[in-house]
């Protein structure tokens, strides 16, 4: 399909609005922070992989060209080795933590694996049992299921509706043989948002730590784990704080918990004194411990220039899109996909849902290629039948709602998904 065929769509309803919306945005000129490489592609998957910042290559050249080959091992002590724990503390506000308390470090599910082993091991004997629900994301729910296995407690998996977390049966779960609770703040299918103050609080008072995983939901949203008393947390830095493809992850450990808890991966980065190379463990006395081996420092650094746009955004100002963003969006379904057979698999209650919405339909897959192939909207697909719309506040527009609104009614109006039936791809 040719571009000129694929919008603007001004006769559409709700486009005026659209240009009104863009037009008072005060987070307007940041979408110019970021690399857009084709005008006609509307990229609603920010949630899976953020945009790339036009600083990162600049950033990039520096590190390789002059920090790596020129300074070689010198950059070591010059920059890079305490780099994990100077974008730790600068990414700390985002998550309403402290210095000292977020280390950037390894992949999300290893920080969970490492906080949910130290917490299992420091629980006191009779507190084997991890809570968590169906709307978890599955490596989550894999890890806390071996975690369990290894210290010979159960995994217990709340049931859903679906879309909204069973927080009554939740609670109703938290009891005096609970080690941990451990939930993702914002789900990856639907996009509920917990109250997390409302249920750790359940947690504490019944004896057990929290282990929240905030990576649907950094970046998109404030978040205070000091004031909502969680004890541990992890997310990823690709998602909202557009830190690249696989860009290491981030953990949480509140103060108090620092020294108590085990370092359950002994690795020589996490070593009171690395370079003496003892044959005996002993960890350090910070957040370092939690570290296991040597950092991948070329994505380590390329995490900086997204950390540095969401601060300056902040999450305030940031929440407030998401969640215009998304209301709009839904008054668009309403007016133009609902009659199609589409069905919103997402949190109504804007309060209680993240920055993505979840669209049903039972031809949900082809719909999804040929909104790729065919008319240059990128969304995801979550089987059986969930197309993700991710609207990320820094870089989405509300005219690109409204236009891609429009591309996906034409896809099924004019059958195009049917040319895709078979199509099969990696990852989706």
């Amino acid at each position: 399909m040719r571009a000129s065929d694929l919008g603007p769509y001004p006769e559409a309803p709700g486009y005026d609005e659209a240009l009104g919306l863009d037009d008072a945005d005060p987070l307007g000129g940041y979408r110019d922070r970021f690399v857009h490489s084709d005008d006609d592609t509307i990229y609603l998957d920010g949630n899976s992989l953020g945009r790339l910042p036009t600083a990162t290559p600049g950033l990039m050249d520096e590190v390789t060209r002059q920090q790596w080959g020129e300074r070689l091992i010198q950059s070591w002590n010059e920059s890079w080795w305490d780099l994990q724990v100077r974008l730790g503390d600068k990414l700390a506000p985002l998550l309403g933590a402290g210095e000292g308390e977020v280390l950037v470090s390894d992949s999300t599910s290893l920080n969970l694996y490492k906080l949910a082993m130290a917490a299992l091991s420091a629980a006191p004997p009779g507190r084997r049992r991890i809570v968590t629900d169906d709307l978890n994301f599955p490596s989550d729910i894999y890890i806390l299921d071996s975690v369990a296995s290894a210290h010979g407690g159960e995994l217990v998996i709340v049931p859903s509706d679906g879309v909204n977390g069973p927080v009554e049966g939740l609670a109703d779960a938290i009891d005096g043989s609970l080690a941990l609770l451990s939930l993702s703040h914002t789900t990856y299918a639907s996009g509920y948002t917990y109250d997390v103050a409302g249920l750790s609080r359940v947690a504490r008072d019944a004896g057990a730590l929290t282990l929240w995983d905030c990576s649907h939901s950094v970046g998109a949203m404030p978040i205070d784990l000091t004031a909502w008393g969680v004890d541990l947390a992890v997310g990823c830095t690709y998602k909202y704080l557009n830190g690249g493809p696989g860009s290491p992850a981030f953990l949480y450990v509140r103060r108090e918990l620092i020294e108590m808890l085990p370092s359950p991966i002994p690795g020589w980065w996490a070593h009171a004194e690395p370079f003496e190379f003892a044959l005996d463990f002993a960890p350090g006395g910070d957040i370092r411990k939690f570290h296991v081996g040597t950092m991948p420092i070329l994505s380590l650094a390329a995490i900086e220039p997204g950390l540095d746009i969401a601060l300056s955004a902040g999450p305030v100002s940031s929440r407030r899109k998401s969640i215009a963003l998304t209301s709009y969006l839904i008054d668009q379904w309403r007016e133009h996909l609902r009659p199609l057979g589409f069905e919103i698999a997402s949190p109504m209650d804007p309060e209680r849902r993240g920055s993505h919405i979840s669209l049903r339909h039972p031809m949900a897959w082809p719909i999804n290629r040929a909104m790729i192939e065919d008319v240059q909207v990128v969304p995801d697909f979550r089987k059986p039948d969930n197309l993700r719309l991710g609207l990320a506040p820094l870089y989405t527009r509300y005219v690109d709602v409204h236009t891609a609104v429009q591309r996906i009614r034409r896809v099924v109006t004019e059958g195009l998904h049917h040319d895709h039936l078979d199509d099969e791809a990696h990852v989706t």
